[in-house]
């Protein structure tokens, strides 16, 4: 099923009837490769995609020609769903690694509206999740020091992936380089290996050949300042991701 991974595990779930609306709206599906860009900041746009197989961003070009990663998608978000009322995005799409998506016309998502006023709620859910997400980088950045930038991010993606069975709460696949997580926490390429050789000498975690690996998975979360309630898990999920009380939620 190409909309499984939407909302699973996630305090508010899809049942079997919209799955099936979902479905039946999905146009077609596209493949796309690695460092592609699949919506282009500015282009007038019709469709919407979910993302069902890869990893994907959203990502910011500066005059000055450097690239800021504002978001990273797995399978099962909606990437671009903003695009469905604005009709165009302030921002790129791009593949990071070979991508899979199922495009959504914007004249299916009206019929969606239409008649199915739960789902609308639903689809209204992820939109608002992602703003959840974009004032945690933004807290991330503005308060939270290199080491624990990347630890806190590292703890996101593992809440996130924890979500969708990508990750077994010990370790995960994350074909990022070195500068993509650079350009996720602010940090240059130096500073993040720096970064990196610190929480594997602390015992946390390491990243090793795409893949993290996570020895101390209550440690890094404490490093991390993390807690995943602004990820608006499920109970069971919340807590395998490090959900605690007495923590600041950034």
């Amino acid at each position: 099923m190409l909309t499984e991974n939407l909302l699973r595990n996630r305090a508010t779930q899809l049942s079997a009837e919209e799955h099936g609306a979902l479905e039946a709206a999905v146009s077609e599906t596209r493949l796309w490769r690695a460092g592609q860009v699949v919506v282009r900041q500015g282009t007038p746009v019709n469709i919407s995609t979910l993302l069902v197989e890869g990893f994907m961003t959203r990502h910011v070009d500066a005059p000055d020609g450097r690239r800021h990663l504002v978001a990273i998608h797995f399978p099962g978000d909606f990437v671009d769903l903003h695009a469905y009322p604005l009709k165009q995005l302030d921002h790129d799409v791009g593949a990071l690694t070979d991508v899979k998506v199922a495009v959504f016309t914007h004249a299916a998502l009206e019929r969606l509206q239409e008649h199915h006023s739960v789902l609308t709620r639903r689809l209204w859910f992820l939109t608002l999740l992602d703003a959840a997400m974009h004032r945690q980088w933004i807290y991330r950045l503005a308060s939270l020091k290199a080491i624990e930038r990347v630890a806190h991010f590292i703890c996101e993606t593992n809440a996130r992936l924890l979500a969708i069975g990508a990750s077994d709460g010990n370790s995960f696949a994350l074909p990022m380089t070195q500068e993509d997580i650079g350009q996720v926490c602010g940090l240059t390429n130096v500073h993040v290996n720096r970064v990196l050789r610190e929480l594997r000498e602390a015992g946390l975690c390491q990243l090793r050949s795409s893949t993290v690996q996570i020895m101390d998975a209550s440690g890094l979360v404490k490093r991390a300042l993390f807690d995943p309630a602004y990820l608006y898990l499920n109970p069971e999920t919340a807590a395998r991701a490090g959900a605690r009380t007495g923590v600041p939620h950034g």
